[in-house]
């Protein structure tokens, strides 16, 4: 079912809307919350979640592209069980892609408003727009999908040693350009 019909569903408080949602974003979903939770049964209660948030946030918002809106909901709570679920624990790969990040994002303290983050994700977005579709297409699936290192060589045919030159030189990039545009790291 296309995406505007399934949020006029929600509008118009139609529970099918939310089956039809499982249906065409469960699986993405359910691929996202489990690279980060590495357990299908947070990993499910994250994606079940999910349904009722947006059902929660579509009344007071029309979204302009639905499987980045479900996308962005599943990650944020995905990221609040992590958070709960692992206060000894570690999820290795979650770990070590915030630790790549930090270098260059760093810093939460500094973002003290809404308007701040904004700013902060448009130049993250410009950023990422100005690369090439593969080098975007790598950095995201490490940085917002959480995927390995593996995962990714799979998915492009790179060797590692690739990927993780383009990762460190994307960081660099990144790095340089929010300090450009005056964000202190």
């Amino acid at each position: 079912m296309d995406d505007k019909k399934i949020i006029e569903m929600y509008w118009e408080r139609d529970e099918g809307a939310i089956r039809e949602t499982s249906s065409k974003y469960g699986k993405l979903c359910a691929y996202i919350a489990n690279n980060i939770l590495s357990s299908y049964e947070d990993s499910e209660e994250c994606v079940n979640d999910t349904w009722l948030a947006v059902w929660n946030a579509i009344p007071t918002q029309r979204p302009n592209k639905f499987s980045a809106f479900v996308s962005k909901i599943t990650r944020n709570l995905a990221l609040k069980k992590y958070e709960y679920c692992t206060a000894a624990k570690r999820n290795r790969s979650a770990v070590i892609s915030f630790e790549e990040l930090g270098e260059c994002v760093s810093g939460t303290d500094y973002i003290e408003s809404e308007i701040e983050k904004k700013f902060i994700e448009d130049l993250i977005s410009e950023f990422l727009w100005q690369q090439s579709e593969e080098k975007r297409n790598i950095f995201i699936r490490r940085y917002w999908y959480f995927d390995s290192i593996e995962t990714i060589c799979t998915h492009t045919g790179f060797s590692q040693g690739k990927v993780k030159s383009m990762l460190y030189g994307m960081r660099q990039k990144l790095k340089r350009h929010l300090e450009s545009e005056g964000i202190a790291l």
